[in-house]
């Protein structure tokens, strides 16, 4: 592979250590048994998919195992892990720097460098977002002092610290009308928020799969957060084994507030010296609309939008991510997306020759088939993955390959509050104006069940609990069958669809 001094060569270089990595150097690994692949990552820790399980046509599960790298370097003889952060790239030499001043030449590249945490203010102490195992920790280790915490964003990482979250207050602020607006409707959400008050119910079994830690492995942790270098992003389930326990001796105590945002945070000699107010912790909605003053000191102070004030031991920020763009970008001809992403087209092409991209640093810039919208997830991180390393073989072979079938319509598994979710489709009517209906069917504390329909075809839908509707559900979505004459029967708990679909 060696080139000369301080270069190395290898026909495929793939950056980045998540999911989307992973795989891409897995299956190029398969693929190309002869030829060596570089996978370089900033972090020590490699996400493999493990457990993985077709549900569906569409619909799959799987967890994530944090795995050293050496085992991926075991596993497949071909592959070298290079752990280190990107500083640059030179595209026009098909040239890689990184940060301990090695330079590798590719002959294909694949970015899949994620995104890291868009915070809602840098450089505040009590400011932390959540992305990495890093931060994860970090998290852990602060809510074990704490008393109150403030979270704030409404996606998927929010949802499930507020639920796993015990022994503290917490203050949820979000922008929307309704919680887990990302992923389902307000009525979902009224189904979900009863959970939030309920008791945990107890673990049936611990986390089994081995959890490997960064401790003892050589890292320049402060040198590569100074640098920007974030590890892969968190698992699905990243909270598992992970003891999220303030020092109150409660369970659930979360006060939502709605479409609102962040005004400003005060330190807390700052917020004395401005001689302001904050508020206690709602128990109760009288006490909400009494808006009884907090007796309490805080370290730190958020205002929000709606004028009310809080204190906390500390904020988490968990309003989404950026993609992680800005080593490639400079000095390199690649066209970037609104939100931030390396554009690619349906062989996951960048606008730069021989380079790739998969998973959160990249943005379709290809017309999406109807039923099929991007969001930077698990499944979809997997998935990129995979079809990228097809595509890199297709072009290596002067072949071209059709749209991978994951494309054709959206399907996403997950668990929020202890409820298995399903999303199917344009399960939020997204995309399909107000010409649509809704078909609802829920049972308090049990399963809420969506289907949103547009001139008697079923374009999406939620499942909420053991519907087990899923694989009928996703036939008819992609089949686009005209279910009119069924009308509300269609989800009838007393009819069993499965025998006339399926």
């Amino acid at each position: 592979m060696a080139t000369g001094p301080g270069s190395t060569r290898a026909r495929f270089v793939v950056v980045g250590g998540g999911v989307a990595g992973v795989t891409c150097t897995e299956q190029l690994a398969g693929l190309f048994p002869s030829d060596d692949i570089l996978l370089i990552t900033a972090s020590p820790l490699i996400k493999a998919v493990i457990n993985f399980k077709q549900v569906s046509r569409t619909l799959e599960e799987f967890e994530v195992e944090e795995r050293p790298t050496h085992m991926l370097e075991e596993h497949y003889p071909n592959v070298k892990v290079i752990q280190s952060a990107v500083r640059g790239l030179d595209a026009a030499q098909h040239k890689l720097h990184t940060e301990e001043g090695k330079e590798y030449i590719y002959e294909k590249l694949c970015i899949c460098a994620g995104g890291r945490p868009k915070l809602i203010v840098k450089g505040n102490p009590y400011v932390l977002g959540i992305r990495d195992t890093d931060s994860a920790k970090e998290f852990q280790s602060r809510l074990a002092r704490a008393k109150r915490i403030t979270v704030v964003g409404n996606g998927g990482i929010a949802l499930e610290l507020v639920y796993e979250i015990e022994g503290c207050e917490v203050i949820w602020a979000i922008k929307d009308e309704a919680i887990g607006n990302t992923f389902f409707d307000a009525g979902a959400a009224e189904f979900l928020i009863p959970q939030l008050k309920a008791d945990k119910p107890e673990a049936t079994l611990p986390c089994k799969r081995t959890k490997y830690t960064t401790e003892g492995l050589e890292q320049e942790k402060e040198s590569a957060a100074e640098d920007g270098a974030l590890g892969s992003a968190l698992g699905p389930d990243w909270h598992e084994g992970m003891k999220l326990k303030g020092t109150k001796q409660i369970s659930h105590r979360v006060h939502v507030e709605y479409q609102c945002a962040i005004d400003k945070i005060y330190l807390q000699e700052e917020f004395v010296s401005s001689q302001k107010t904050s508020l206690a912790f709602p128990k109760n909605v009288s006490e909400e609309i009494k808006g009884k003053i907090d007796e309490e000191t805080w370290p730190v102070y958020v205002q929000l939008t709606n004028g009310k004030i809080y204190g906390s031991d500390l904020i988490v920020s968990a309003t989404g991510v950026i993609p992680n763009v800005e080593p490639f970008v400079a000095n390199n001809p690649f066209d970037v997306a609104e939100d931030g992403g390396l554009k690619v087209d349906e062989q996951m092409h960048t606008s730069v020759p021989d380079i790739f991209a998969a998973g959160d640093v990249c943005t379709v810039s290809w017309e999406p088939r109807a039923l099929w919208q991007q969001m930077r997830l698990w499944t979809q991180a997997r998935q990129m993955g995979y079809y990228a390393a097809k595509c890199i073989a297709a072009e290596m072979s002067g072949e071209s390959i059709e749209l991978d079938f994951c494309f054709e319509s959206f399907a996403h598994v997950t668990k929020f509050f202890n409820y298995k979710v399903v999303l199917l489709g344009n399960y939020n009517g997204q995309g399909l104006g107000t010409d649509h209906e809704l078909l609802l069917r829920c049972t308090r504390g049990q399963e809420y069940v969506k289907t949103v329909m547009q001139n008697g075809r079923m374009k999406g839908a939620v499942l909420i609990g053991e519907a087990d509707l899923e694989e009928t559900f996703e036939n008819l979505i992609l089949n686009q069958m005209d279910l009119s004459a069924y009308g509300e029967d269609l989800l009838n708990p007393n009819i069993d669809i499965e025998d006339y679909f399926d």
